[in-house]
């Protein structure tokens, strides 16, 4: 397994596989073919079904376009072997001829590979690849997840990650002083301040509940803005995490060193995720974005509580767990419905999953690692409509709904 900084990346949304990749994409591309006098990017499958919403255009134009004219051609109903979400990227001298053709996927979390290139194959850092081989080693040995990943990473990673932590708990700031609606047409206020504000009105168990929404939604909303956050472990799932540890630091009092060793251990269970199965909604459904958020938290949370190992472990596996076929069918392609509310149930039941798990002895019968596993397959075997294309589903629906209005405020004007 690779680095979990591929887990936990800092920039900008509102989708790192739609946003995040194609941008990387474009400036590797450009780095190479510096001395282009014109661009063709093609854009393929969920890449293109959802890339307008996503500000996929805006993000490679603004690589690309400060060097040379640069055209997009969108392919919704192309899908290509490797991953749906592909990319094809053209540079022509000036005498019009072809200088590079380069064909490259965005996979989730903002990494990129093709045939011949897997950002998560380069730069291995872990030996062990299953929750089941980390645990036995930490049960051996009597370590903690944590420190597995600082004897893999480095006593470096802890730098990393107070630097993601502090992104992740200003995204929380910015996002509950924020008011006004969501770019993208969809008419969405924000409310994580208006959440906050009711929260603590209430008695602690609504209000602590309460607080835990608001914090989500305001990194997601932050997200949805196109604002700075962070990969957790992606754009779309990026206010689970945040929600989780910052609710726990404020109600808690917890130490900034005992949340970075919560993060470390999250961030490698999400990257069992990665490298066995998939966290890109395009190939397997919200599943792989919020439900692996959600399955990242719970783990946070048990350790920060206390949790053996084992209890650590089946806080994640149920958080996975009771998220598997959850489909990704976003609202005109944008990161807003259903993400943002998605968010925060999936804190809540972070949160749920930890209480439950701690409860416990940590022994039970479904592990992690199967748990992904099916996770992988049910990806695999949902339809398309509803893998990132906004054809199906809610976003169907929406449409539709959008378009009967539309027509009886037609008719009633005449």
């Amino acid at each position: 397994m690779e680095s979990i900084k591929q887990i936990y990346r800092i920039g900008h949304g509102p989708s790192s596989s739609h946003t995040m990749g194609p941008m990387r994409a474009a400036r590797m591309f450009l780095d190479r073919n510096g001395s282009a006098v014109r661009f063709h990017v093609t854009l393929y499958g969920s890449l293109a079904a959802t890339g307008k919403g996503h500000m996929t255009d805006v993000a490679i134009l603004h690589v690309l376009e400060p060097v040379a004219p640069t055209e997009i051609t969108w392919e919704p109903k192309v899908f290509l072997p490797f991953h749906p979400n592909g990319m094809l990227f053209e540079a022509f001298d000036e005498k019009g001829e072809k200088m590079e053709s380069w064909t490259i996927y965005s996979i989730g979390g903002g990494t990129l590979a093709n045939e011949t290139y897997n950002e998560q194959t380069v730069g291995k850092v872990y030996e062990m690849h299953t929750i089941k081989d980390i645990q036995a080693w930490c049960e051996r040995t009597g370590h903690s997840y944590w420190e597995y990943v600082e004897q893999c990473e480095g006593p470096e990673i802890w730098d990393y990650l107070a630097e993601v932590w502090d992104v992740m708990q200003q995204a929380v700031r910015n996002g509950l002083e924020a008011e006004g609606i969501l770019p993208g047409g969809l008419g969405i206020r924000r409310k994580a301040s208006d959440y906050m504000i009711r929260a603590k009105g209430y008695g602690s168990s609504i209000r602590s509940r309460g607080l835990v929404y608001a914090y989500a939604l305001a990194v997601s909303e932050e997200n949805a803005c196109g604002g700075k956050i962070v990969t957790a472990p992606t754009c779309g799932s990026c206010g689970v995490m945040p929600a989780v540890l910052y609710h726990l630091k404020e109600s808690r009092e917890f130490r900034d060193s005992r949340i970075l060793r919560a993060l470390a251990t999250a961030g490698l269970f999400g990257n069992v995720v990665r490298t066995n199965a998939s966290v890109s909604g395009a190939e397997v459904g919200c599943q792989g974005e919020v439900g692996v958020a959600c399955a990242m938290a719970a783990g946070a949370a048990s350790q920060l509580f206390g949790g053996t190992p084992a209890q650590i472990e089946y806080a994640a596996e149920m958080g996975l767990e009771h998220h598997l076929g959850l489909t990704c069918d976003p609202v005109g392609g944008l990161v807003q419905i259903p993400c943002i509310e998605r968010n925060a149930f999936a804190a809540a039941r972070a949160l749920d999953a930890n209480t439950f798990s701690n409860f416990s002895d940590g022994k039970h019968r479904v592990s992690f690692d199967q748990v992904v596993e099916v996770m992988r397959q049910t990806g695999k075997d949902l339809p398309s409509l509803y893998k990132e294309t906004s054809e199906g589903g809610l976003a169907k629906n929406m449409e539709q709904e959008v378009t009967q209005e539309s027509c009886r405020c037609k008719n009633m004007s005449k």
